[in-house]
């Protein structure tokens, strides 16, 4: 059972108040979303990593509650961001794939609601720093998509210092501030991204804010500071410049933490923390330096390693601190979840495949939901890889092993595991239990129908 706040005023005759339940809002709390970018499933303390130094993470779960199984929507980069913000499946938000890095590449439909939307209609002032990667045209920029100040690239990511897009050429510069190019050569991005956190929340620390902080690290280019690199120059290529880059990422999420902490708003603000998936092997990052520990797979894998990943949420005095949370939750879950907590609606009139974890996180209780679905792309046409878990099962078509764990031989078309018995996902249990691996595409299909359908409301 939830517990109660009780207030107590004393007034000459004496008056006992009860105030509103743990978790609820008192009056509209500011929330603070910070969304790390191809960081790996443990690359935290709290998480069990031993070789890296994660100082302010590790605090900020120690004053809330932290998730063992928290899911992202998809494993790269815009269709995990397109589940956050709309609190639905990349496939029925209408974003299944990554979005162009070039000016005028489409991205997120602009008839979708955002979580920025749905605060900006309930009075919050809204902003996005950091990296976007949600489409390329006027009309799908943040500006355009609820939130009221933007700062940061378009693009999927940038050299930190010169700004550039630079993976693919030609080279273009990608920096903009509510939609105009600027340029600050030569200054490092995350001080940058600090520094515009934290005057978006001293200007409106008087205001609801919501504030999205799509923070680009440890994506690479792999570009820690001076101090951490130094710090970890024992470890070996590339682990060293990604614990680097970790590193110098925990200490601007500490700065930007330190801020809320001495504008005195501390205790009416929700910071939820989340990585969009897995760790990179792209050779842009030199093979690796993430780590998924006993996971397998990595970034572009639907293996545990590429969707599993770290997720804390912190609300001083309402959240239950120093928890751990192991119950089943995805990404989707984060917007009617914020909602509830902030007492403000959520879009009625639209499909929403999140749930509501309050209860979860406050009381403990039982996971909402048992059922995701995972899919490249919207269809079946060609051999998308795809995957379905349902209570502890889970099945994966045409599965990738961007880690390279262990081999994939032509008998995994169909890769069935008990989560339960085997996280690590090693043992193909598929040809053992045939009427689980048809119950499950049974399931999959049908989710394939429903996501397909026109976008949009509720009665679509």
């Amino acid at each position: 059972m939830r517990f109660l706040k009780v207030l107590l005023n004393v007034f000459a005759i004496g008056l006992l108040v009860v105030d509103s339940p743990a978790c609820q809002a008192v009056e509209k709390p500011n929330v603070i979303l910070i969304y790390t970018d191809d960081q790996g499933s443990i690359d935290l303390n709290c998480y069990g990593a031993k070789d890296l130094i994660t100082p302010h993470l590790d605090k900020l779960a120690k004053s809330g509650t932290r998730f063992t199984q928290f899911y992202s929507a998809a494993p790269v980069c815009s269709p995990s961001r397109a589940a956050v913000i709309t609190g639905r499946y990349p496939q029925r938000a209408g974003l299944a794939g990554n979005a162009s890095s070039k000016p005028g590449g489409s991205g997120l439909p602009t008839d979708e609601i955002t979580m920025a939307e749905m605060f900006k209609s309930a009075g919050y002032k809204t902003a996005h720093i950091g990296k976007w990667h949600l489409g390329y045209t006027p009309d799908q920029m943040p500006n355009a998509q609820g939130f009221d100040y933007s700062f940061g690239h378009m693009g999927g990511c940038i050299d930190n210092y010169s700004h550039f897009f630079y993976w693919n050429g030609p080279n273009r510069h990608d920096l903009f501030q509510n939609g105009k190019e600027i340029w600050r050569d030569g200054e490092f991005f995350p001080d940058l991204m600090v520094t515009e956190a934290k005057q978006f929340m001293e200007k409106n620390k008087k205001d609801p804010f919501f504030m999205y902080w799509a923070i680009n690290v440890p994506h690479y280019p792999l570009q820690g500071t001076d101090k951490w690199r130094k710090k970890y120059e024992h470890l070996d290529s590339p682990r060293d410049m990604y614990a680097a880059f970790v590193s110098t990422m925990d200490e601007m999420i500490g700065a930007v933490i330190d801020c809320v902490n001495d504008l005195g708003i501390r205790d009416n603000t929700i910071i939820v923390f989340q990585s969009d998936h897995g760790h990179s092997h792209e050779e842009r990052t030199f093979g690796g330096g993430g780590s998924s520990g006993p996971y397998r797979g990595a970034k572009f894998s639907l293996f545990e390693g590429g969707i599993r990943v770290p997720a804390i949420i912190s609300w001083p005095g309402e959240v239950p601190a120093d928890q751990v949370r192991s119950q089943f939750a995805t990404a989707v879950d984060w917007l009617p979840t914020v909602a509830s907590m902030a007492g403000i609606d959520t879009p009625a009139e639209r499909v929403l495949d999140g749930h509501d974890l309050t209860d979860v996180i406050c009381d403990d209780a039982d996971a909402p939901a048992n059922t995701f679905h995972w899919q490249s792309g919207r269809g079946l046409g060609g051999k998308p890889q795809w995957a379905v878990r349902h209570e502890n099962w889970k099945l994966i078509g045409n599965p990738k092993d961007t880690s390279n764990k262990a081999p994939i031989t032509s008998k995994d078309v169909m890769f069935l595991v008990d989560l339960s018995e085997d996280v690590a996902e090693m043992t193909n249990v598929a040809a053992e239990n045939p009427e689980i691996v048809a119950q499950l595409r049974k399931m999959h299909e049908a989710w394939l129908t429903d996501v397909s359908k026109p976008r949009g409301t509720a009665d679509d």
